[in-house]
């Protein structure tokens, strides 16, 4: 097709938390956005397809609530109400409150947080904002990741420090033989920009596929050859019983446990019934999942029986007060099946990420770094998380540790803080107490961002930032892309939005930083690297220099980028495996050679560095803990129904949340079964408040049998937006989850008991 001439089509890609960095065409005509195009390589298996997100990007980047200039707080915290200002009365004040609060309190009452909204190379908060404040002296922040922490620590526990990338790519489905897909909707959350092509291929291609969900999602609608419905967190007492299956009937792979894995013989106590006097039979597990006991024996038989088969276990039901024991009991399942290290099987873990073109976000300035922080425990690697807390805060617990202080038993009082790159009151738990902690009078909060966020209404003073439209840089996807992309700039940014590398460098001009701007650090980085002077020379701008200085420090590709003009044209380089890449592969096939990063130098099914915490929540092996909150909970009489928080398929968390096309395509909307919309009166579209002690939503109801009875679902990423009466009229899920974290530190934003009534005068 012919564009005309005053159109201009760029090459780039986002860099949303979707896992997907979807390269995309964008046709601009008089600096605006008219056309959104994704990938047009002819190789269907090689196309990377972009969902209705991105198709929206173009009422994104242009839409008329963006912030454009920056803003004081003019009235209430949390009122919404906001003075323009110039960028040098931004810039004086937030200097003035950050050597106030240094002088006054130190710097440990300065708090940084941040998280995945936009992750790339370059200009990021992740490298911007740390940086400035390390180099003011010090910050305080927070451990752990919103979306995976419990995984990350199973996987870590089981398979060794520093081992995240526990997933194949993609094509590898195409070996399995039976695919189970527990508690994983890639249909919604995306997790792999072709993670749902590459399904669906395996299923045309004759492999069976499996759904364990309470939901019976759009990947079952898409995929299922089986529903298998369970009672939200009892995941690990199913696979229990699988376990039981399969040692009382001979089914497991000895001989490969016997080769690759540490501690069998303890898990096999444990669910023998050795050690407490409770076999975990199917019976048992029936009476706490809800699955009847033949169906569990047949999973386990046909999972066994099954040569290869993919136990696809993602981190949807590890976000819950137990967590990290659903991970570790699916890498035990997989283990004794032997699937681990195979094509065709899965190491299960929970983050499925491989070691191509992967990112995970983290602050720029590691533990031990910073000279805010006392030095001694490490963050990651020691499994006792209370070892942690010298230092930092759990990330579900930010707004409590800001409410309480060290009165409150944290290891720092906040005076000063700063969140980027996350809608963070939003998308932690408990909304309503994290807004009483905004409230307080003597914190003062600076919120970089794009939007008037949930999290931006109780700042004092918030910076406008650019798009990914307009900024040039690299990114790459996660946690399955073959490929790296370039993100060329289309646009102007609206208004007065600065990139945040270059709010921090202003910032640091007014702090009397030297050394910190990019100009600054270019020659240092090349001192290092003298092979890419030459590379780097060739280019004028600073920011494309130091981009060519960081395609050359891709060595987790297999091939270094040589023809950056060209990747920069195409905006995207891919990556030619000879086979799919297996997690642990080089492990299984050598394993003296090629240990496992444990003490054992194996699979750990039982932890000596576990066992040493001697937590009962948090056994050694992995094991069924029942939750607070559960259907066996005394509170389920005041607040009956379990609540789940799926991804939602028009939102990337709280991003695209004001995009009306995207709100018109996929309402924001309670699932509820009949058997509990009947008794309370409740019909689809009636407005429903949802509440317990913690908040109360109002949203509207959508009645299906797609969800099992006893357990309603909202999803995550509506604004929280409460009226006078304290009521969440955005319907924001976490005004209504609690902000605690499992043992294992996973944000525990799917153990939850509520409520729900038709609203007076809510008639559809």
């Amino acid at each position: 097709m012919n564009k005309p001439d005053d159109v201009k089509i760029v090459r780039t890609t986002p860099a949303f938390d979707c896992g997907g960095r979807c390269p995309l065409k964008l046709h601009v005509k008089n600096g605006e956005i008219i056309r959104v195009e994704g990938d047009d390589t002819a190789d269907p298996d090689g196309q990377y397809r972009t969902c209705i997100r991105c198709r929206a990007v173009r009422k994104y980047v242009h839409h008329p609530e963006r912030l454009r200039y920056p803003l004081k707080r003019s009235g209430p915290k949390g009122s919404g109400q906001f003075e323009r200002i110039s960028w040098d009365e931004a810039y004086d004040t937030i200097v003035h409150k950050l050597k106030e609060v240094k002088e006054k309190f130190g710097n440990r009452a300065i708090f940084y947080a941040e998280g995945g909204g936009y992750i790339a190379s370059l200009h990021t908060p992740v490298t911007a904002y740390p940086r400035l404040l390390n180099a003011f002296g010090g910050f305080s922040t927070s451990y752990g990741n919103i979306s995976s922490e419990g995984a990350v620590w199973a996987a870590q526990v089981s398979y060794g420090y520093g081992q995240v990338f526990v997933g194949h790519s993609r094509d590898d489905l195409m070996n399995s033989k039976l695919i189970l897909l527990w508690g994983w909707d890639p249909a919604r959350m995306i997790s792999g920009t072709n993670s749902l092509w590459w399904l669906i291929k395996a299923k045309e291609n004759g492999t069976k596929i499996i759904v364990v969900d309470p939901r019976f999602s759009e990947s079952a609608v898409a995929l299922a050859d089986q529903w298998i419905p369970i009672i939200p967190g009892t995941d690990t007492a199913m696979m229990s019983a699988m376990a039981y299956v399969m040692i009382k009937e001979g089914l497991h792979d000895q001989a490969f446990l016997d080769k690759y894995t540490y501690g069998f013989d303890k898990y096999k106590e444990y669910i023998m019934g050795d050690e407490d006097g409770t076999p975990k039979t199917p019976q048992w597990a029936e009476a706490i999942c809800g699955v009847k006991s033949a169906a569990i024996e047949q999973l386990a038989r046909e999972y066994a029986a099954t040569k290869p088969a993919a136990l696809m276990d993602c981190q949807g039901p590890a976000r819950s007060a137990m967590g990290e024991q659903y991970n570790r009991a699916a890498i035990t399942l997989t283990s004794m099946t032997g699937n681990v290290g195979r094509h065709g099987g899965s190491a299960c873990g929970g983050l499925m990420g491989i070691p191509y073109g992967h990112m995970f976000r983290m602050p720029a300035i590691p533990p031990g770094k910073n000279p805010a922080e006392p030095r001694g425990k490490s963050l990651r690697g020691n499994f006792n998380l209370n070892d942690r807390l010298v230092a930092r805060v759990h990330v579900n617990k930010i707004f409590d540790a800001i409410l309480k202080g060290t009165a409150g038993g944290y290891p720092f009082d906040v005076k000063f803080a700063m969140f980027a790159n996350c809608n963070f009151l939003n998308q932690t738990g408990n909304s309503n107490k994290s807004a009483k902690a905004m409230q307080r009078e003597d914190l003062f909060t600076v919120v970089p961002e794009l939007w008037l966020t949930a999290t931006a209404r109780y700042a004092d003073i918030v910076l406008p930032v650019t798009s990914f439209a307009e900024r040039t840089d690299l990114t790459r996807p996660w946690p399955s892309g073959l490929y790296l992309t370039h993100m060329n700039k289309a646009v102007d940014p609206p208004g007065e939005c600065k990139d945040d590398i270059l709010i921090a460098e202003e910032l640091a001009d007014r702090l009397g930083i030297t050394g910190f701007k990019r100009e600054e650090i270019l020659p240092l980085f090349l001192e290092g690297m003298p092979h890419m002077k030459d590379a780097v020379a060739e280019h004028d701008d600073l920011d494309e220099k130091f981009l060519r200085l960081f395609t050359g420090l891709a060595q987790d590709l297999q091939e270094n980028i040589t023809d950056y003009k060209k990747f920069k044209e195409t905006s995207i380089q891919r990556i030619e495996l000879d086979e799919p890449y297996v997690a642990f592969k080089a492990q299984i096939d050598d394993i003296e050679g090629n240990p496992f990063a444990t003490p054992s130098g194996k699979i750990e099914l039982y932890s000596d560095q576990v066992a040493e915490w001697n937590n009962p929540k948090c056994p050694a092996v992995a094991k069924y803990v029942p939750t607070w909150e559960n259907r066996d909970d005394p509170l389920a009489e005041k607040y009956p129904l379990q609540l789940i928080t799926p991804h939602p398929a028009n939102r990337t968390h709280s991003e695209f949340y004001k995009i009306e096309w995207l709100s018109e395509a996929v309402p924001h909307k309670m699932w509820i079964n009949p058997k509990d919309a009947e008794p309370r009166g409740l019909k689809t579209g009636d407005s429903v408040l949802v509440f317990n002690d913690r908040g109360t939503v109002a949203i509207n109801a959508w009645v299906t049998k797609r969800i099992i009875p006893g357990v309603i679902a909202i999803p995550e990423g509506a604004w929280y937006a409460p009226d006078e009466n304290g009521v969440d009229r955005g319907a924001c899920v976490n005004t209504l989850t609690k902000d605690a974290y499992s043992e294992g530190g996973a944000s525990a934003l799917k153990t939850a008991l509520v409520q729900v009534e038709k609203e007076e005068g809510g008639d559809a």
